[in-house]
C-alpha cells in the first residue's frame, strides 16, 4: 500500500472506526444529543459540542495548509463559539465535521509521495508530519469526548 493511501486509511480509522487505539471520533459521538453535547460536566472545560467544532476547524485548516495556504488561527477561530443549541444545530455541526473529514481525505488523495515530504508553508515540518498530527488530534479529542460522555 502506498503512503498516500495509508494516510487516507488512518484518517478514516480515526474518524469512523476500526482504529487500534479504541473507538473512533464518530463512534464516540454516537448517542450524543444536543443536550449532552452542550453540557459542561467539568467546570471550565470544553463541552463535547465545542470540541466537535474545534476538530472541524483543524480538519479545514490542515486541508488549507496542504494547498500551500498557512496562517495562524486566532483563539476564536481555534475554538469557535456555538452557533445554536438545538438538535438541528447539533446535527448540522456533525454534518460539517463529516464534510471537513471527507474534504481532507480527498485532498490527501491528490498528493504524491513527494507532496507528503514537502514542507508546510511557514513551518519546518512536512505535510506527512502534519497529517499524522491531524490523526493524533482526532484520537486525543475522541478520548476527551469519551470521558465527558461518562460524566453525563
Amino acid at each position: 500500500m502506498n503512503i498516500v493511501v495509508r494516510i487516507q486509511n488512518e484518517l478514516e480509522r480515526a474518524h469512523r472506526g476500526e482504529a487500534w487505539h479504541g473507538p473512533a471520533l464518530r463512534v464516540t459521538l454516537e448517542g450524543v444529543t444536543a443536550e449532552k453535547a452542550i453540557a459542561r460536566p467539568i467546570p471550565n472545560a470544553h463541552s463535547i459540542w465545542e470540541i466537535v467544532l474545534h476538530v472541524r476547524v483543524w480538519l479545514v485548516e490542515v486541508r488549507r495548509r496542504l494547498s500551500g495556504e498557512a496562517r495562524d488561527l486566532t483563539p476564536g477561530e481555534d475554538w469557535p463559539a456555538l452557533d445554536g443549541n438545538g438538535e438541528a444545530a447539533w446535527r448540522q455541526a456533525l454534518a460539517a465535521l463529516d464534510e471537513a473529514h471527507r474534504e481532507l481525505r480527498g485532498a490527501v488523495g491528490g498528493l504524491s509521495e513527494e507532496g507528503l515530504r514537502a514542507k508546510v508553508a511557514g513551518t519546518e515540518y512536512s505535510n506527512f508530519f502534519m497529517l499524522e498530527g491531524a490523526i493524533q488530534h482526532h484520537a486525543y479529542h475522541a478520548g476527551q469526548i469519551a470521558l465527558l460522555k461518562k460524566m453525563l
